[in-house]
């Protein structure tokens, strides 16, 4: 297993680009990259780009994972870019993605089933609620896609990865894998956007290990809160997921996974709002009828979950959500700053040494500099 991080979230990577950025991470002792999309390799596909960072990551030593997007048609026109790749044809730009990848072996790739809009607050923020179109239909939508891919996918040795993301959940995801078939398609297990949906960390684990290809490697905060639960991401083992339980059960089912940190991004890289709030409303009908799947053992399991948490930020070991996005944008260890460059990078190094002393710990070989440098 390597240990890396998601573009999105390494600092200055649009000011550095896609070469410069690997070597950025080699410096940082990670062990890869994951680009969103191939696009953001190269927005136009050039080969020449994409074997300089092909041949570049191999140089390093680096795993290099890739994407195509995200797939529901009813978010197309929030992203023109893969029509326009494919000179007006979505499928022909999803197409031209798939086949740009595998031409730099990049042959696991992320797919997402929607949007999720911080700007507004609860189940609203989702796609998954939606009033102009039911969840079912953009499932059903979903499938259709993924279907006249699939062809492609399997042409080119490709899985298309369903991420668990903010508004789908793991049961839907494998039935979709069911439907369209195991050997084009996976997961990208995000290790704690299924706490959106009140799924347990572990069980959500066990339910999708078999088919887990690339992964979303963060932790939040989830407690209770008026509306229903608050969601903050914090650093990897600050936060409610049990990763010492779930790593150990993602490499017995894939031994040679890649793990990648999607960590709170710089707000220089990503501007934000002071103080966002990621509200659950596990306790709206709405929001509890849309969850069919959703079992009352989980259930139990999931709120005794936050219920101990709770526990220790009540005790003060863990700071509130007040006092967390007070004391620094995000990170508390620095009073009084923007969470800017250097604060990312010590979420980032905080998260991976978490990662790196469990895998150590439960005898689990993990291939990053900083990691072989500890085990000498």
């Amino acid at each position: 297993m390597k240990l890396g991080i998601d573009t999105q979230k390494l600092p200055e990577f649009r000011k550095r680009g896609p070469l410069a950025s690997l070597d950025h991470v080699k410096e940082l002792g990670l062990g890869g990259l994951f680009f969103p999309t191939v696009l953001d390799m190269s927005p136009t596909l050039d080969t020449g780009e994409l074997r300089d960072i092909r041949t570049r990551a191999d140089e390093l030593d680096l795993y290099l994972e890739a994407g195509v997007g995200k797939i529901n048609p009813y978010c197309s026109a929030e992203a023109p870019e893969f029509r326009a790749v494919g000179d007006g044809d979505v499928i022909l730009g999803f197409t031209r993605m798939i086949e740009a990848s595998a031409a730099i072996d990049c042959r696991e790739l992320w797919v997402s089933p929607g949007n999720f809009k911080s700007e507004y607050r609860g189940r609203l923020a989702n796609d998954r609620f939606r009033t102009d179109v039911t969840w079912d239909e953009q499932l059903q939508a979903i499938e259709k896609v993924l279907l006249k891919l699939a062809p492609v996918a399997r042409a080119h040795g490709v899985h298309l990865n369903m991420e668990t993301h903010d508004e789908i959940t793991s049961f839907e995801i494998l039935r979709l894998i069911e439907r369209v078939g195991a050997d084009c398609m996976g997961v990208v297990f995000d290790t704690a956007n299924g706490l959106q949906r009140a799924e347990h960390p572990v069980f959500a684990a066990k339910r999708v290990a078999p088919y887990v290809r690339q992964t979303h490697i963060k932790d939040a905060y989830v407690s209770h809160a008026p509306g229903g639960l608050d969601f903050q991401t914090r650093p990897v083992g600050g936060g409610i997921v049990d990763f010492a339980t779930i790593i150990p059960i993602l490499a017995k089912a894939n031994p040679e996974l890649n793990l990648s940190l999607e960590v709170a991004a710089s707000v220089e890289d990503k501007p934000r709002k002071a103080n966002p709030r990621q509200c659950i409303e596990i306790n709206d009908p709405i929001w509890r009828a849309g969850h069919p799947d959703l079992d009352a053992e989980e259930l139990e399991a999931y709120l005794a979950l936050i219920d101990a948490y709770g526990e220790r930020v009540a005790a003060g070991e863990i700071p509130d959500w007040e006092t967390y996005e007070a004391s620094q944008y995000g990170y508390p260890t620095y009073q009084n700053q923007s969470y800017g460059y250097h604060e990312a990078l010590t979420f980032i190094e905080g998260s991976k040494r978490h990662i790196e002393t469990i895998c150590r710990d439960i005898g689990i070989l993990l291939s990053t500099p900083s990691a072989k440098r500890q085990a000498a």
